[in-house]
């Protein structure tokens, strides 16, 4: 078991209402409170921002303040008239766990409405134990994680090897553990504890979190740790594709008949990189991650690449260096325009972006 380092969340309401809260409007008002922050909002820039009336957003935010999710911050100085109410919002109000699930650790964090971490625990975790063995697992370190706030939580999100199906919360057969195919993941962990229960792809998780975060336009998020995938974010949104096929980045084929990879195939970029990371050629692992990055760049046009995972963080310098100079290479190449595309470190986590899997729909991001 893993040890659980928590942070008292302070008094919220008596329970999390995710339906009451999950409206259009009152998810433009919320927004607009947490990106105003402790300094707050007035009830009128609320309505000028939202283009909602004055009363539409009185009825609004009294309800939010009746729930808790919303409080005074104080009076603000008005042209003409008394001075304005301005609200917050109150992160403590709700929280949201995510949970990345890898094939040989598990790492969770409870979330404050805001994002911010208030709770981590981590775990080993051994993904070819079997289903029910991982989500016991899981389940244990949860509860003992959220045991002070859960009549705030609004849910989990996990994230997961793929492939699977985010929309249904099934696994597919996961590279190395096809005995996970047909899996309900999500049902099995809302079953075990009574919450909520969002599940997506570890890449798309982390992709979203950093696109909640502020990480703007197009990217795409490459994650190198016990595999190699991408999430992908096109014009600001999490490009998931009709199957949640999207991001299967590890498994393009670089050589023909090359080394068998865990998925079947030969010469996938993920057994090539995850080989000269096993001989101790991070140099070389660079380079063939670059190679994949290249050819993203060229198909997608993106606008920059972020780099995450364990094997990245262990020499975030190597890995910057060398995909950034496969990109270079690329653009004198092609005579890019604006140069090449930029890399570096991404950051934020992938347990902190499962955790956006539940926030992000409170905030009216369709994509969470």
């Amino acid at each position: 078991m893993g040890g659980v380092n928590r942070t008292k969340s302070g008094s919220g309401p008596t329970g999390a209402n995710l339906l009451a809260v999950r409206s259009h409007n009152t998810a433009l008002v919320l927004d607009l409170l947490r990106t105003a922050g402790a300094e707050g909002i007035s009830r009128l820039e609320l309505a000028e921002r939202t283009g909602l009336t004055p009363q539409a957003v009185s009825k609004i935010t009294a309800r939010l303040r009746e729930q808790g999710f919303a409080a005074e911050a104080g009076r603000r100085a008005s042209t003409g008239g008394k001075p304005r109410t301005v609200l917050r919002l109150v992160p403590e109000a709700g929280h949201a766990v995510g949970v990345h699930l890898d094939r040989d650790e598990l790492r969770a964090v409870l979330c404050d409405l805001t994002g911010a971490v208030v709770g981590e625990v981590r775990a080993g975790l051994d993904f070819g134990a079997g289903a029910e063995s991982v989500v016991e697992a899981a389940a244990r370190e949860v509860e003992g994680l959220v045991s002070g706030a859960r009549a705030s939580l609004l849910g989990m999100g996990v994230a997961s090897p793929g492939p699977l199906d985010h929309t249904n919360g099934v696994l597919h057969r996961v590279t190395g553990f096809p005995e996970w195919d047909g899996f309900a993941l999500r049902d099995a962990l809302a079953g075990r504890l009574g919450i909520p229960v969002v599940v997506d792809k570890d890449t798309n998780a982390a992709a979203l979190g950093l696109a909640v975060a502020g990480e703007g336009g197009s990217f795409a998020y490459l994650h190198l740790g016990t595999g190699l995938g991408a999430g992908l974010v096109i014009g600001g949104n999490v490009h998931r594709g009709a199957r949640t096929g999207a991001g299967e980045f590890g498994h393009q084929v670089i050589q023909l008949d090359g080394p068998v990879c865990g998925c079947g195939g030969r010469g996938c970029i993920e057994a090539l990189c995850l080989a000269a990371v096993g001989r101790g050629d991070l140099t070389e692992a660079a380079r063939v991650l670059g190679v994949g990055a290249a050819n993203l760049v060229g198909l997608l046009d993106i606008d920059q690449v972020l780099l995450g995972g364990r094997t990245v963080a262990a020499a975030p310098e190597v890995f910057v260096r060398g995909v950034a100079g496969v990109l270079a290479q690329r653009a004198r190449r092609e005579g890019a325009l604006g140069g090449a595309v930029p890399v570096r470190v991404a950051s934020g986590g992938v347990a902190e972006g499962a955790a956006q899997l539940m926030l992000a729909p409170v905030f009216g991001r369709a994509d969470g």
